[in-house]
């Protein structure tokens, strides 16, 4: 697919200047672009590059409206603005509507007539599949789910009994969602299962990464609200709350029960305590571990930097020895206190 300058910007919005005839068919980084290639800048120190580029075109902030003779567009959120671009000149490729021989669905699914169903896929007893919605090969719905409109799920989701999924939402690969929340009671040394009976409940314009797993509530619902991303490799345990926007980065788990706020951002292998509810808006940086209520919107970070291995062991032995040294401290001021009062 290719564009227009002209075209990007009525369907985008933003300044042209320049040939707004100059036709671009794919985005690229400045350093590789090619003539029929858009690039973009967000940020004045990278304006540089421009000096070498062999781009057609390029995005550009409202203020380098001079950096360049080159024609571009100027917009108050470039990256934004490349993003759309990018989904425009790539769209996914779509499989025909209809029910692939090889799939299994039961009798009683309620399937659009434009859906896609792909080879392998099973769909279980009163299913609903949603208008234009996209099952990949082997993926399994259980019964009585329900998809909405215009969602993707890419091969092998498993996608358990009675959960629901929004409208314009993506599973990728291998996530799993709905199965069994972890949860046991003990009973004279073993543990006895306790049934999951909750769902998990996913909003609209959700992006759920690949391997991520979000289990079913144990008597509530799991609820994971519109707009949320989630990246690769997520555990969200049972009864779990994410509010609307949030993204959360790979290798994170959520344990059970922990609410968390809207328009939150965690990093990677973040680990978040269940049962405490944290303000939305809130950052956690990678690798740190909530253990409490983070009831004020804030950065947080625990995890210490990196250091040389020789540095990181001088110091875990201070670590150790930390409330002693606290204690030798509260003696020495003690000391000095008594000394002054004496002076």
């Amino acid at each position: 697919m290719a564009a227009t300058l002209t075209e990007l910007v009525a369907r985008f919005g933003g300044e042209l200047v320049g040939d707004g005839a100059r036709t671009v068919s794919q985005v690229a980084p400045l350093d590789r672009a090619s003539p029929d290639e858009i690039g973009f800048i967000s940020q004045g120190k990278y304006l540089s590059q421009l000096a070498d580029t062999h781009a057609g075109a390029v995005i550009l902030p409202e203020d380098a409206r001079d950096a360049t003779d080159l024609p571009r567009i100027l917009t108050s959120n470039p990256y934004l603005y490349f993003a759309r671009v990018s989904a425009l000149l790539n769209p996914p490729p779509r499989p025909p509507a209809g029910v692939h021989p090889a799939a299994t669905v039961a009798p009683d699914a309620e399937i659009a007539a434009d859906a896609s169903i792909a080879a392998g896929a099973v769909v279980g007893s009163g299913a609903v599949i949603g208008a234009r919605t996209v099952v990949g090969p082997n993926c399994v719905v259980g019964d009585h789910a329900h998809i909405g409109a215009d969602c993707l799920l890419h091969a092998n989701v498993t996608l358990y009994h009675r959960c629901e999924v929004g409208d314009r939402t993506i599973l990728h690969s291998g996530c799993v969602i709905g199965a069994d929340g972890f949860g046991f009671a003990p009973n004279e040394g073993c543990w006895e299962k306790i049934p999951q009976i909750g769902r998990v409940l996913i909003g609209d314009d959700v992006e759920i990464g690949a391997c991520t797993t979000i289990d079913r509530g144990a008597l509530e619902d799991t609820v994971i609200e519109e707009g949320v991303k989630l990246d690769n490799l997520i555990q969200v345990a049972h009864n779990v709350v994410i509010g609307a926007h949030t993204v959360i980065a790979a290798c994170t788990g959520i344990a059970g029960s922990a609410k968390i706020g809207r328009h939150c951002m965690i990093g990677g292998a973040a680990m978040i305590f269940g049962h405490i509810e944290i303000a939305d808006g809130t950052r956690i940086s990678t690798n740190t571990l909530i253990t409490k209520s983070l009831p004020k919107a804030g950065t947080y970070t625990s995890a210490p930097p990196f250091t040389e291995h020789e540095v990181w062991q001088k110091n875990a032995v201070h670590m150790r020895n930390l409330d002693k040294l606290v204690n030798r401290i509260k003696q020495l001021e003690k000391r000095i206190n008594e000394l002054e009062s004496k002076s």
